[in-house]
């Protein structure tokens, strides 16, 4: 228990809450962590606002899904392990069985018109909707700090210009804004310090003369989950340069069409991976491919989570979260760029694109599945009246 509090709900109430959370949980990782701030603390008041905001933290930091660890550590905080688990499963597995029968409607109906035609007006939306959500977690995160805007400028340029995400920027810009906010005065080492050189040996673990089957699946996957921060948004620039560019796994289209899954199903936008690995694998590599993603953020909250209650309010940790945030929105600034200049192939996309992120801009409480069913609708009928 936390702080030797007696929970004021049973572990059965908060997995049932967190079930509903990904059944009907639209809107991307802002509105998620948003929700349970709302619903478990405001209303409910099963979390205090200490732990929320401890936990938050946390995400922050670690590699992964914002809301999916958010969503473990809440959990972990008066049930523990067990909590923290069952949790995460609720959480993450209505999503799950969405984007897997998804992928089958895909794979077995693709050659059909209104299939195609669906996937173009969602997928132009799509990346609207990206670039204000980049331009929302940009103002939100690094506020009026020229250093951290400088840190997301760089890091969107050199995704744009490599079309890769490199993880030792995501670290570097961390340790360059602990260095300048709050230099070490003591021996003290962030988990990051300690856990960089593990990660290290197994990010130059290289699958690439591997024929595609799930060991090949779960060694990407498992790289994904491990190296990505930020927002559920931040795994698209790693996804596309490897599952397109290294691996050639999925064409640009299908991944964009693996984004759009993303965008219209609930629950945390990395469920996509569910998506990929079901069109390169079936339902094994779906399976291989979500637990392989969501393995490593699992142990990187629950296992640095009693260390960080005691130690996450030094301003080491504050600062190096800053640092890797900037970097993680500034990748996900370039993906836009990418995805968008490879598949804005024409003026209807480029115009459904522009409406997306306007109407967003204006209507800033306008529900983004709504947006997306619109623009499945004006996709099929632009494909209808073309030539």
């Amino acid at each position: 228990m936390s702080n030797g509090v007696t929970p004021v709900y049973s572990l059965r109430e908060l997995v049932i809450y967190f079930l509903r959370l990904g059944t009907l949980g639209f809107g991307g990782p802002v509105a998620l962590v948003g929700y349970m701030h709302r619903d478990l603390v405001e209303h409910r008041r099963w979390i205090s606002d200490e732990d929320y905001k401890e936990g938050l933290a946390l995400a922050q930091l670690a590699p992964g899904p914002l809301a999916a660890q958010l969503a473990i550590y809440l959990g972990y905080v008066h049930y523990g392990i067990l909590g923290a688990t069952l949790v995460g499963i609720a959480f993450v597995l209505p999503s799950f069985l969405m984007v897997v029968a998804l992928g089958w409607a895909y794979v077995h109906f693709e050659g059909l018109p209104g299939m195609q035609a669906v996937f173009y007006g969602v997928g132009a939306a799509v990346i609207g909707i990206i670039a204000i959500s980049t331009h929302k977690l940009a103002n939100k995160s690094l506020g009026q700090d020229w250093l951290l805007w400088g840190i997301f400028g760089v890091s969107a340029g050199l995704t744009v210009w490599t079309e890769d995400e490199n993880m030792w920027l995501f670290l570097g810009a961390g340790t360059l804004v602990w260095l300048v906010k709050a230099p070490p005065r003591t021996r003290f080492l962030t988990t990051k310090a300690v856990a960089a050189p593990a990660f290290g040996l197994l990010a130059q673990v290289s699958t690439t003369s591997l024929p595609v089957n799930l060991t090949s699946l779960a060694l990407f996957f498992a790289k994904a989950g491990a190296f990505v921060f930020g927002s559920g948004l931040a795994i698209v620039p790693f996804l596309y340069s490897g599952v397109v560019k290294e691996y050639g796994w999925l064409n640009e289209q299908q991944f964009l069409d693996a984004v759009a899954v993303a965008m219209i199903t609930p629950g945390p936008v990395v469920i996509t991976v569910g998506f990929i690995g079901y069109l390169v694998e079936g339902f094994p590599g779906a399976c291989v491919a979500a637990l392989g993603t969501f393995l490593p953020c699992y142990l990187l909250t629950v296992l640095p989570a009693p260390y960080f209650r005691r130690y996450g309010k030094l301003p080491a940790l504050k600062a190096f979260v800053e640092g890797v945030t900037a970097a993680a929105v500034g990748a996900i600034a370039g993906a836009v760029v990418i995805l968008g200049l490879r598949s804005l192939t024409d003026g209807f996309a480029i115009g459904l694109a522009l409406l997306s992120g306007l109407l967003l801009w204006r209507f800033k409480k306008l529900p983004e599945p709504y947006l997306i069913l619109g623009a499945a609708v004006l996709g099929v009928l632009i494909k209808a009246f073309q030539p």
